[in-house]
């Protein structure tokens, strides 16, 4: 699928990714979830499904908390306060450990209310709002919740079908 390049193209990235992600999702037997034998998001390091979860929780989170604050003519410390462009494998590390108490159910719950929440951000936005206007530096809005919410869920997807393949899970 191409980039998106207006609201309602966003709009069906997201459901279409994550309707994918979701279904890859729901044969994943939950005792298997925590176990970390995923190519991690920093190189040389391995994540469990669960960590995968937590850390599309935390962009979308962190999407969320960007649009609020930008909304409240806020301060938006990009990506996230005390972490750097350059050091998302630490950020990445920060959502599993801001996770690391909830299991796969709740999770996956997670994972669904905040998707939830964007497709209503989206939705209470305009095409121009998303997609005319620079929202951080050159990046618009639109863009800047493709980059972590239909992205990462096509990745994640891909990730998940090559475990499930190693582990015979169909």
């Amino acid at each position: 699928m191409a980039v998106p390049t207006n609201k309602e193209e966003l709009q069906k990235a997201i459901a279409e990714h994550f309707s994918k992600l979701n279904n890859e999702l729901s044969t994943i037997p939950s005792d298997m979830t925590s176990f970390q034998e995923l190519e991690g998001h920093s190189k040389g390091t391995i994540m469990s499904i669960n960590n995968l979860l937590a850390y599309l929780v935390g962009w979308g989170e962190l999407v969320l908390k960007w649009n609020k604050k930008k909304d409240n003519k806020e301060v938006v410390d990009f990506p996230e306060t005390g972490y750097k462009w350059n050091e998302l494998g630490k950020l990445a590390q920060k959502f599993y450990a801001d996770y690391k108490d909830d299991d796969f159910n709740i999770l996956t719950k997670k994972l669904n209310k905040t998707v939830e929440q964007i497709l209503e951000l989206i939705a209470n936005k305009s095409n121009k709002e998303l997609y005319e206007v620079s929202w951080y530096e050159k990046w618009t809005l639109g863009r800047m919740i493709q980059f972590n919410t239909a992205s990462p869920y096509t990745n994640a997807r891909v990730r998940i079908r090559k475990w499930k393949k190693g582990k015979n899970i169909k």
